[in-house]
């Protein structure tokens, strides 16, 4: 019952489960699109299954034309007949009953019969039954009703059976040099499936992979929100990885699986059909089993692949937040928190290990006794005894050589099991990222723009229901710096989401130019837009590339030229490469004044028609906040510009000022309006500044 509450609750979680029938078809339709070298690797491994499977044959032939062949029937011959069969015994030569040419006179009848470890020479006919050697030498034949006949025998040297062998030699030689060369064909072939089937199957997870993050590209924002990003990241490498192992080795397993037992019945029923009858019930057991035991491994295999996620997640959480739980001493809370992850991780990988040895190597030995068994019990004693002989020795040994190959094939399979169950688990989870809703990144352009924005009575909420902008209403002309202030979660930077279009607003509209954004593609309208955030994000590579993001358009000229413009001469100073000084991840080498003047090179190398800046001077120093202030000037000569500022002494000279509240605007105006007005900007602007308000007041 607690499982079945932890399975509900993570369907719930996940959004329930996907058909498995639906996500196979998916993998397939994945699969098509590298049909020719799968269908190749898929021909080839028929092939090598094919001459791999004709070995028991070649034996079966070796064994009862040229070994168990000597107790045919052998008649007297011309001894000048000069056949390369012909053996000479006791005065007179001797020819096996089937070498014989058409027309050629056949003498008396002799057979050579084995019994026990020796082999005895009879000059006639021997009739069929369990054969036996009496204290005077003679043989006893007892026949299947228990009458006994006697024949006068000759006990043959190892010599005079040598003899007797000599004429097969050559043909036992050719066929085991065909059988050499199947194995060397086998071998050919089973190299070319496996190279082109994991080469195809590398090709299908690089395909699938670009298109995960094809679609991460086009989920809006929301999705990060609600989504920890080590989940994700293990989605597009654990769980692909997974699947990689179904077509490499899963789907190799089972369809050259299916192609040995189909064969193997082909063969049993060639040569013996009751048997192979009797054999087929493994077939049905087979699926039982495969059926039953993806019912079970299903609910384990979410479980465990969720859990990864979980773990994933937090171990990414806890790296990014290091220095907080250092800070605060929360070692020992992170480590109690990952082995609750931990404990259930290994309480489920050990459910599935139970599961997988109660219904693995077990289940196929009893399978495989049972079919010995059988095979004992319908023909085994009367084969080896040498009686009426239901089959020939090399049928059987035929018939026991493929009944050990039957059974490599099905171990294999249920080896593949527990893989076969995570990947579906896995392609499930995928799936489930591929079919967010999205927007496909468009390459269409929009000219530049002036600059003139408007908000018309938009309303907004990340949660229905629960509205954080409501009626915002203000316009913006070219080459003004509006600002937005108010107290945390009034929603200013709601506000900016909206006009870089990271979020889609509830009602209302926004135009740039008088052109509604709804109407225009993102990344086009983002192509004139710069943004700088509070704390500003560095990529892994360099100070150049940290500018440009890789766009060739932006020549190392500008990269410089930028830098400087934001007053970066003394970062350049004090890096041994300049723009060519490597980057680590976040660009924790860099101070936060450091990163945060890349980030503004960043925003007017790309020379926005739109410039936001998202409370970006709040983490620097008062010198550098300087250094920035003026550079700021230069950069926001042209351009409509919004800043998000908790210092109000930064925005002193924005053209209009914005004061939020719950929501709503408050009030609107610039900055002496706004202080002589009295209201909340002012109450504010005392509180930052204390008995300056005044004096700045009168300004």
């Amino acid at each position: 019952m607690h499982e079945d509450r932890e399975y509900d609750e993570l369907l719930a979680e996940e959004g329930g489960a996907m058909n498995r029938g639906a996500v196979a078809k998916r993998l397939f339709r994945y699969a098509l699109r590298f049909k020719k070298p799968l269908l190749a690797a898929l021909l080839l491994l028929t092939l090598a299954v094919a001459t791999d499977l004709a070995g028991p044959l070649v034996a079966k032939r070796l064994i009862d034309e040229h070994i168990a062949g000597v107790e045919r029937p052998w008649y007297e011959t011309a001894a000048d007949s000069g056949s390369a069969y012909a053996v000479a015994y006791g005065g007179g030569t001797y020819k096996r009953g089937d070498r014989f040419t058409a027309g050629e006179t056949r003498g008396a009848e002799a057979r050579v019969l084995q019994i026990g470890k020796s082999y005895y020479f009879v000059a006639g006919a021997v009739a069929a039954g369990q054969r036996s050697v009496r204290a005077d030498g003679r043989l006893a034949v007892t026949s299947p009703d228990g009458a006994e006949a006697v024949y006068d025998a000759r006990k043959l040297s190892t010599a005079e059976l040598y003899a007797f062998y000599k004429p097969e030699f050559a043909g036992v030689l050719q066929l085991c040099a065909f059988y050499l060369g199947l194995l060397v064909l086998s071998a050919g072939f089973s190299y070319g499936q496996r190279y082109l089937l994991q080469a195809s199957a590398n090709r299908i997870i690089r395909r699938m992979r670009l298109d995960v993050l094809g679609r991460i590209n086009q989920l809006a924002i929301s999705y990060f929100d609600r989504l920890p990003a080590g989940k994700i990241v293990s989605r597009m490498t654990n769980d692909t990885e997974t699947i990689r192992e179904l077509y490499v080795t899963v789907l190799t397993n089972f369809f050259s699986g299916g192609v040995y037992l189909a064969g193997i019945f082909v063969a049993l029923f060639i040569l013996n059909a009751k048997l192979a009858t009797i054999c087929l019930f493994i077939l049905p057991v087979l699926a039982v089993w495969i059926y039953a035991y993806g019912r079970v491994a299903k609910r384990y295999n979410r479980t465990i692949r969720s859990t990864v996620s979980e773990i994933n997640g937090m171990i990414n959480e806890a790296i990014q937040g290091m220095p907080v739980i250092k800070a605060f001493r929360r070692e020992k809370t992170t480590e109690r928190e990952f082995e609750t992850h931990n404990t259930r991780l290994f309480t489920f990988q050990n459910k599935l290990l139970s599961l997988n040895a109660v219904t693995g190597h077990n289940l196929v030995g009893f399978i495989r006794n049972v079919a010995y068994v059988t095979l004992i019990w319908y023909f085994g004693g009367a084969s080896l005894s040498g009686g009426a002989g239901i089959v020939s020795v090399g049928v059987l040994y035929a018939f026991v050589d493929y009944l050990n190959r039957m059974f490599n094939p099905i171990v294999n399979i249920v080896n593949q099991l527990p893989n076969l169950q995570t990947a579906l688990v896995s392609a499930e989870r995928v799936f489930k990222l591929l079919d967010e809703d999205g927007e496909a990144v468009s390459d269409a352009t929009v000219p530049r723009f002036k600059g003139d924005v408007a908000f018309r009575d938009v309303w907004f909420s990340y949660i229905e229901g629960e509205p954080v902008l409501k009626g915002i209403s203000f316009e913006a002309k070219q080459g003004q710096t509006v600002a937005l202030v108010g107290h945390t979660g009034s929603g200013k930077s709601s506000v900016l989401n909206l006009l870089f279009r990271f979020y889609d607003l509830d009602s209302g509209a926004i135009t740039i130019d008088g052109v509604d954004i709804a109407g225009l593609p993102r990344q086009g309208m983002r192509r004139h837009m710069g943004i700088v955030l509070q704390d500003p994000f560095l990529f892994t590579g360099t100070i150049a590339s940290n500018v440009t993001l890789d766009d060739p358009a932006i020549g190392r000229e500008q990269v410089r030229q930028a830098l400087l413009d934001v007053g970066a001469e003394r970062l350049l100073e004090q890096l041994p490469q300049g723009i060519d000084e490597p980057v680590i991840e976040k660009g924790s080498t860099l101070s936060a004044g450091q990163r945060q003047l890349v980030s503004f090179a960043r925003a007017l190398a790309y020379d926005p028609a739109i410039l936001i800046l998202d409370e970006a001077t709040s983490n620097i120093d008062t010198e550098t906040e300087a250094v920035i202030q003026n550079a700021l000037e230069v950069v926001k000569k042209g351009r409509t510009t919004f800043v998000i500022a908790h210092r109000l002494s930064t925005i002193k000279s924005a053209d209009l000022i914005l004061v939020l509240d719950e929501g709503r605007i408050a009030e609107r105006g610039d900055h002496e309006s706004l202080l002589a007005r009295g209201g909340k900007y002012a109450q504010m602007y005392r509180m930052q500044f204390g008995d300056a308000a005044p004096a700045a007041a009168g300004e």
